[in-house]
């Protein structure tokens, strides 16, 4: 599946992302991004497997936690980094909307996913995403992303069964260009 940049994606729950400009690197490609986010939301905890994350706050504040790690800020100017395979949250922990510019590295598949998330938020009306749409996402891109939040056992057998049957139900068509998941880093 292909997109055009800049491509903006909007959940519907006070988070705006656009994708400005994918840069083609040797070691990978760097996606630029530029974020938008409404007072106290933000992404709960996740991790990327196989992509660092870094943010540059323009401004606001953002709170950002890294798991068994203290809660911290940061504040206009300053960056955070979270290095693949580290399970992070961020929010906006002002009373303005935070605007951050940063990158993901290496790309991947995060434009198809993060869009495909959002709009399973927006179709849900709720900050969960639809429950077919997420039992997808999160099963078949799970070498890429996690959620922290989810119980293994929701991730290891409902998640698993719901695909099963939302393939049964034909919910799945407007999946169906939906890019092949990444293999595992190191394998």
């Amino acid at each position: 599946m292909k997109f055009t940049y800049p491509h903006a994606i909007d959940n519907g729950h006070g988070e705006q992302l656009i994708f400005k400009q994918l840069i083609p690197e040797p070691d990978g490609d760097r996606l630029i991004v530029e974020n938008f986010v409404a007072p106290a939301q933000g992404p709960p905890m996740h991790t990327h497997w196989q992509q660092d994350e870094c943010l540059t706050v323009k401004e606001g504040k953002i709170g950002y936690e890294v798991l068994g790690q203290p809660i911290r800020y940061a504040y206009p100017g300053e960056t955070v980094l979270f290095k693949k395979g580290v399970a992070h949250r961020f929010w906006n922990a002002g009373e303005s909307t935070l605007h951050c510019e940063g990158y993901i590295k290496p790309a991947n598949t995060i434009v198809f996913f993060l869009t495909s998330v959002f709009a399973a938020q927006r179709k849900s009306g709720s900050e969960r995403p639809e429950a077919f749409d997420a039992a997808y996402l999160f099963t078949r891109y799970a070498p890429e992303y996690d959620m922290t939040d989810i119980p293994p056992f929701v991730k290891k057998f409902v998640f698993p069964a719901t695909v099963r049957l939302g393939k049964l139900l034909g919910k799945y068509e407007h999946f169906r260009n939906a890019p092949a998941p990444m293999k595992p880093a190191g394998r």
